[in-house]
């Protein structure tokens, strides 16, 4: 029996936790801050339902054997208080979050025990433990030990584990996609902005911007990407809203720093400026929505 816990009960973090205990072999915990009894994802598979074991103490933890850390970024800190009573000598911790700082963001944890996650899994939560689940999606993870321990994780499952050889280009690839989507947010449009020609500049230069710096860090990105990332958004759902969007609606902190700051603060060090995408990251960390 593995022991996984799972830190984090939002839209994916519910969406994962939902497989993991629909797999034989785990025995799962959550670990959330609002109590929930019943936990039900709706799947593109059909829906999931179950009474999880839920604990929203930290100082309730025991070690296990995983710890899946599916938090915001900016609430590290709260997930580290987790981390702290969840993470023995043995135990492997799943990073899947925003960005390409997985391992950075937890300076304490051993960097051989740590699988760094990029997550496509589209979903949307209702309420504490209730969540749509828009497609199966994918997990990127490293292709070394933990990584294909991670993987063997969902087996069972119709979510896609991708082994990569070049996790670094995988995960700046993401972060074009994210930074891009600071337009949504400071417009307060969904996708089909992108269909507007001066909106999908500025995506386009926001993305130029990351992909110098992801060229200075060692991602393999090609020239084009930039309308790659606005050719996808311009084919997908023109009411599509995603998360940074989301979050600035319900006047909830964004993870500006994670998709735009970081940008700005690695072109820093590799004296490559980036202000488009440093003005991102400040307006989004100041701003409000509006009333």
């Amino acid at each position: 029996m593995t022991r996984i816990a799972v830190v984090g009960t939002g839209a994916v973090g519910a969406s994962i936790a939902a497989w993991l205990i629909a797999a034989p072999g785990h025995d799962v915990t959550l670990c959330a801050r609002t109590p929930f009894t019943t936990l039900r994802v709706e799947t593109p598979d059909g829906v999931l339902e179950s009474t999880p074991h839920l604990l929203t103490d930290p100082a309730t933890a025991q070690p296990a054997d995983w710890v899946l850390v599916v938090t915001k970024t900016y609430d590290a800190p709260g997930a580290q208080l987790w981390l702290d009573r969840l993470v023995g000598p043995e135990t492997h911790v799943a990073i899947l979050q925003n960005g390409v700082e997985h391992y950075s963001r937890f300076p304490t944890l051993d960097p051989a025990r740590i699988a760094p996650v990029i997550v496509d899994i589209p979903a949307e939560r209702r309420a504490p433990g209730n969540v749509v689940q828009r497609r199966n999606g994918s997990l990127t993870v490293p292709d070394d030990d933990a990584g294909r321990a991670f993987a063997a994780l969902f087996a069972h499952s119709p979510i896609d584990t991708i082994l990569t050889d070049d996790w670094l280009t995988a995960a700046w690839r993401k972060l074009a996609v994210n930074c891009a989507g600071a337009v949504n947010a400071l417009t307060l449009q969904p996708a089909g902005i992108a269909h507007d020609d001066e909106a999908a500049e500025l995506m386009r230069a926001l993305i130029r911007e990351c992909v110098a710096v992801g060229r200075a860090e060692g991602a393999t990105l090609p020239d084009d990407l930039p309308d790659q990332v606005v050719d996808g958004y311009r084919s997908g759902p023109a009411d599509s809203i995603n998360s940074i969007h989301a979050d600035r609606l319900a006047n909830r902190p964004t993870e500006a720093d994670a998709r735009n700051g970081v940008i700005a603060r690695l072109g820093a060090k590799h004296g490559i400026d980036t202000p488009l995408n440093r003005m991102a990251d400040v307006v989004l960390r100041k701003g409000t929505t509006r009333d």
